[in-house]
């Protein structure tokens, strides 16, 4: 069975999240089950918001059960494995990047399936990007980093624009895809490594 490009992202998205979702559970000492939870919440936060607004429903993952097994077999194998890797923080934060990138470019090609606006396409992209985190990081207790200083959100807006000015320099989707997701995930490198922030504003 051959798997689009599209479904390939939406895999790999899946497992991404499904990954920076258990490792932030097994940071704050869940139980297994509630490891799943928040893996699973993590994975499909996003999509879900994304689908409820365009009216696209059932929502992705009650139409194909195999995308809850995928967050079920990832969760299993990051706490099986969770003993060989020493650094929880770092491989939340990539796993967390290139989720991002990966959820980002679906959110957006999803918007252009339904015929709409380049500024609404990106805005779901950055809803579908961020809001498992959003979801993750609310039942933990703990301060959704695109509430922060973090270049979060912005870094998936940056990306939309970026794929729109591929598309119209002529450059082939599939690569313009594939350029916009790796500029995310690189962009957050990058702000976390040289500790680059958005100014504060307020009292």
């Amino acid at each position: 069975m051959q798997i689009s490009t599209l479904e390939a992202i939406e895999i790999l998205g899946t497992v991404a999240f499904a990954i920076s979702g258990s490792f932030a559970a097994m940071q704050k000492r869940l139980d297994p089950f509630g490891v799943l939870i928040i893996a699973f919440v993590t994975s499909i936060g996003g999509g879900t918001v994304r689908d409820l607004l365009l009216g696209d429903t059932p929502v992705a993952w009650m139409r194909d059960v195999n995308y809850c097994l995928l967050i079920l077999l990832t969760s299993i194998a990051t706490i099986f494995f969770k003993t060989h890797i020493k650094k929880f923080k770092v491989t939340l934060f990539l796993f967390d990047s290139l989720g991002l990138g990966l959820f980002t470019m679906l959110g957006i090609q999803k918007g252009i399936v339904f015929g709409l606006s380049p500024g609404i396409c990106i805005a779901l992209g950055t809803i579908t990007g961020c809001f498992g985190g959003i979801i993750r990081d609310t039942l933990l207790n703990t301060i959704p980093l695109i509430f922060k200083r973090e270049v979060y959100a912005t870094a998936c807006i940056l990306g939309g624009v970026l794929y729109y000015a591929l598309l119209y320099f002529n450059l082939k989707d599939d690569v313009a895809q594939i350029v916009v997701m790796a500029f995310i995930f690189a962009l957050r490198i990058v702000v976390v490594r040289y500790k680059l922030t958005l100014p504060r504003f307020g009292f």
